[in-house]
């Protein structure tokens, strides 16, 4: 991202309800999605309850574990920004925003629900570990997936499917095929979520927020932070580390691609070197059995 595109301070008589055209940042950029639901309480509560299929009665308490100082600066390379969050004291829930495509997202969704499924303190007891569910929002689609909009993974038996354990959940929702859900998703508004999250002007947004009041709140939300130079500068700072990220990626992708077709050019030649030795020995095996039958008066043909 060029240089001349850093958020400016300049100050502006705009309004939420008078914004139009293209909003600075939404919530794709991953500093934007925790700003929102750290700053609002009551989009956080909203979210989850789409997400998990509850009612308002089944929250009781929904806070976030790891906040931040928003605004402060980051060294972008070192934050981690998923969202880790508890549910009624008892459910584990880790939120993250993912818009570059790393290729590692399988391996790196294990990792994290592994580590926040290790929550026992010393001498605890396994019956008293908490459960723990991970969801993704992912601009990009899974490699070899079904595609899905909203997916929902568990430890199963692998000939039977009855579930091994409810403890761990993993959860995948790819923000670019909302014309995949399904009706349940749509009765919890999951779909909205994931069009708000990939709006991009103010017009969009706003047709959102009619729909929903916790989208609404999410909207207006999003309308405070962008007009917050410090927020809107590490969320810049967000975008210029995630297309690094994702360039180098793409490197390494194509590094590892040439680094196969090379090993496999290689064993061709090695193969192609055996060959010639085997024929070269052949050859030489027949001269040698030319030259002891005319040694024994056999005649050449």
């Amino acid at each position: 991202m060029a240089k001349e595109n850093l958020p400016s301070k300049e100050s502006t008589s705009v309004t939420y309800e008078t914004a139009t055209g293209e909003i600075p940042f939404n919530m794709t950029n991953d500093y934007m999605f925790r700003a929102v639901l750290q700053k609002n309480n009551r989009v956080l509560r909203g979210l989850i309850k789409a997400l998990l299929h509850l009612s308002e009665d089944d929250i009781k308490e929904v806070r976030i574990t790891n906040p931040i100082i928003l605004g402060e600066s980051i060294d972008s390379k070192q934050m981690w920004l998923d969202v880790n969050v508890i549910l009624n004291n008892f459910i584990i829930i880790n939120l993250e925003m993912q818009v570059a495509n790393l290729f590692n997202w399988r391996n790196r969704s294990v990792s994290y629900i592994c580590r926040s499924y290790d929550n026992l303190n010393r001498g605890g007891k396994y019956k008293d570990a908490k459960p723990v569910i991970h969801i993704g929002f992912l601009d990009f689609s899974l490699e070899g997936a079904e595609p899905e909009f909203y997916a929902t993974y568990k430890l199963a038996n692998v000939k039977t499917g009855q579930i091994y354990s409810d403890n761990v959940t993993l959860c995948v929702v790819d923000l670019n095929k909302t014309e995949l859900a399904t009706d349940e998703d749509k009765k919890y508004g999951i779909d909205k979520w994931a069009k708000l999250f990939k709006a991009k002007t103010w017009e969009a947004v706003k047709m959102l927020a009619e729909e929903d009041v916790y989208i609404n709140e999410a909207s207006k939300t999003i309308y405070e932070l962008c007009a917050d130079f410090e927020v809107k500068k590490r969320c810049w700072e967000r975008e210029e580390f995630e297309d690094y990220a994702e360039r180098l990626a793409e490197s390494e992708t194509r590094l590892a691609e040439s680094e196969t077709k090379l090993a496999e050019s290689e064993a061709r030649l090695a193969d192609a070197l055996t060959q010639k030795d085997e024929a070269l020995e052949q050859l030489e095996q027949a001269e040698k059995y030319r030259k002891w039958a005319i040694a024994h008066g056999y005649k050449e043909d």
